[in-house]
């Protein structure tokens, strides 16, 4: 069986750590923050498929000739990205991905074109080389990629680990991943081989209410005040139950405590607003929170102290 022909592939898979470190053994690139890519590149084409091997070209056709910058057939395992004001913004190239009009797809290829940058390369001219060590495909990918501004590979270094991530800190990136200088490429599995070290910033939210999801699951309805205005501010679902509500006090109400209920909340519990719980996620210029994490309730905080941040 041909991976190339075939297609389909699934890419392995980040761990996660809490705390970056240093060590010999590995090596740390920056995490950009946009969408794993899987690209076919040969004479003939380019082919990208997200990790649900969505055909991903039609969505990003500035990226068409990239095929073009490599040496060989080969499949490469990277990230689709848009840079907006310096660093990569995840919902432009999430936004791009949902698009379907072709005219509205070249507008925004011309105002915010994609590109992909390769971290590890896993066939080449025919040949499966996901079982060499990933220092010695590292050197392969710095071979066969000829690097332009659509297409680029993913720089590292060794060692400092805790310093890139405070670099990348500083400059409002996702994080770091730390990649063992030994490691196999494992389709579709997760080990401590890779793992991801995320920059994440915390906010404390009123709980407003609560959705059912399904198999037993809830997301928590989130509100800060803008003054004396209580906003809505969505939801967080990862680390939610209701178990967890229930060994506190609290007031189910008829109505949103935000006056209007907000689109999507239709089928929400009310709550009185006077728990305060701790919200980790995504560093982000949007109003929403990006992949919110509840981190628990805390009662040294009164719901007005919620406040927005400016």
């Amino acid at each position: 069986m041909d991976i190339f022909d075939n297609k389909g592939l699934k890419p392995m898979l980040i761990a996660e750590q809490e705390e970056p470190f240093d060590s010999e053994d590995f090596i740390y690139e920056i995490k950009l923050d946009g969408i794993r890519c899987i690209a076919y590149l040969d004479e003939t084409g380019t082919d990208l498929r997200n990790k649900r091997d969505k055909k991903l070209l039609p969505h990003v056709p500035e990226l068409s000739n990239i095929h073009k910058q490599v040496k060989g057939k080969c499949i490469l395992d990277g990230e689709l990205f848009i840079l907006k004001n310096g660093v990569t913004d995840f919902y432009e190239i999430q936004k791009r991905v949902m698009m379907s009009d072709p005219f509205r797809i070249q507008l925004a290829a011309q105002k915010y074109p994609a590109s992909f940058v390769a971290y590890d390369i896993v066939y080449l001219n025919d040949k499966q080389i996901d079982m060499l060590p990933l220092m010695e495909r590292k050197m392969i990918l710095n071979d066969t990629v000829v690097e332009t501004e659509r297409i680029s590979i993913s720089r590292y270094i060794e060692q400092k680990g805790i310093q890139l991530f405070e670099l990348a800190k500083q400059n409002g990136l996702e994080g770091i991943v730390a990649k063992r200088k030994d490691s196999l490429y494992t389709f579709d599995k997760r080990s401590k081989n890779w793992i991801k070290c995320k920059v994440m910033s915390t906010d404390d939210c009123v709980i407003c209410g609560y959705i059912p999801k399904e198999h037993n699951m809830i997301s928590f309805v989130l509100g800060q005040y803008d003054g004396d205005i209580l906003v809505y501010k969505g939801h967080v679902t990862l680390g939610a139950s209701l178990r967890i509500l229930n060994q506190y006090e609290y007031k189910r109400i008829e109505y949103s405590p935000f006056g209007e209920v907000p689109k999507g909340n239709e089928n929400a519990t009310w709550l009185e607003p006077s728990l305060v719980c701790i919200v980790e996620s995504m560093p982000t210029e949007k109003e929403s929170f990006r992949q919110p994490v509840f981190k628990g309730i805390r009662n040294d905080k009164i719901p007005t102290e919620c406040k927005i941040r400016e």
